[in-house]
């Protein structure tokens, strides 16, 4: 990494997705995104029976489902090289032999019958089942140009497979209905109950196979340090299903406030010779696992490399949604009774300039 990170405060809240939708919107709001990875204490060399062993990832996931009853990966947060990557694992012809169920957080619940009738390929508009990732209580999925590619494309998956094999997506967010909130109170909602439901009830208990797209926090199997009440989604659901879960940890590591900052120079040179995109699974024992043994042997079971972070590219947001103006005001509405003035700011046409305009994440 060319350029020390500063150290961000991450916030373990309800809404920890706000802090990270910062990233999608740099080059709007001409700050510079920030990135907290792990501490960790890597030795100048180690033996080759030390080393990880990076694999093709849309391989290694689709095995891990021989294994797995759910995998859990990052998803929808501004980094287009995740995006990417989760595109060409779903259009993997193996996919719908593996997968029976795509669990989202940018998915409101209130309207799951509608998602169900357009991905089983329905006569349902776009404009009607936008509703369900442009409604729910994160501003960053209402942005998001990942979402708006990802639901139609798992429609027109269905379209060319059997109807034995057609994938369901599940809206994992608390059900909101923005016509009626008024107050913040309204939408502070405990949103990883919300997944844990959706995930016993849907997926689990039923028997079937998911693969769960959350920003990392939902997902790990523990949260050191978090508050009580503050446990994540899967830590919740595996009390009464455990081992079900393989938990993918991204290429930025997050760490908890009490944890010093690292540099990531030193470990980026080590993974430099490493595939972009890979995946690294079996990681007990070697460096990698003493780079931070809490975070993979508490909350992780593997680890996706992107590549190195100063060539890591920000997703795209559709021009088409800003030049909405009805929506962006709404979009303004909804940001003022959460009470984010970034999130109001970036709304702002005015505020958008392609002088400014930047491909690169960090």
């Amino acid at each position: 990494m060319k350029k020390r990170v500063r150290e961000t405060r991450i916030l373990v809240v309800l809404f920890a997705a706000l802090a990270l939708c910062a990233a999608t919107s740099a080059q709007e709001s001409h700050q510079k995104p920030t990135i907290v990875q792990t501490k960790y204490d890597v030795q100048p060399s180690a033996p080759e029976k030390n080393n990880p062993h990076p694999e093709n990832p849309t391989k290694a996931v689709l095995a891990a489902f021989d294994k797995y009853e759910v995998v859990g990966m990052g998803a929808g947060h501004g980094y287009k090289d995740l995006d990417d990557l989760i595109l060409h694992l779903l259009r993997d012809p193996a996919f719908p032999d593996k997968v029976n169920d795509v669990v989202v957080e940018c998915g409101n619940s209130l309207y799951q019958s509608t998602l169900d009738r357009y991905i089983a390929g329905g006569e349902v508009s776009l404009s009607e089942v936008r509703q369900v990732w442009r409604n729910t209580t994160q501003p960053m999925c209402s942005t998001s140009g990942f979402y708006e590619i990802l639901f139609p494309l798992i429609r027109r998956i269905n379209q060319r497979l059997p109807p034995q094999k057609r994938l369901r997506m599940l809206a994992g967010d608390p059900p909101v209905d923005w016509s009626q909130v008024t107050k913040q109170s309204e939408v502070m909602l405990d949103r990883d109950a919300s997944i844990a439901s959706v995930m016993q009830t849907e997926v689990l208990s039923k028997h079937r196979k998911a693969l769960m797209l959350f920003g990392e926090f939902h997902l790990f199997h523990s949260k050191p340090n978090a508050p009580e009440g503050l446990e994540s989604a899967v830590q919740r659901y595996e009390k009464h299903y455990p081992g079900v879960t393989m938990v993918i940890g991204g290429a930025m590591v997050f760490i908890f406030p009490d944890s010093p900052p690292a540099t990531g120079e030193e470990l980026e040179a080590r993974m430099a010779s490493w595939p972009a995109p890979s995946l690294v699974q079996n990681i007990k024992s070697t460096w990698l696992w003493e780079a931070d043994k809490t975070y993979f042997s508490k909350m992780v079971d593997a680890y996706l490399y992107l590549g190195p972070s100063s060539l890591m590219l920000v997703e795209p947001r559709p021009a088409e949604m800003f030049s909405n103006k009805s929506y962006m005001e709404e979009l303004r509405r909804r940001a003022a009774i959460i009470g984010d003035r970034f999130i109001t700011d970036q709304m702002n046409s005015d505020n958008l300039s392609d002088l400014n305009y930047s491909p690169f994440l960090f």
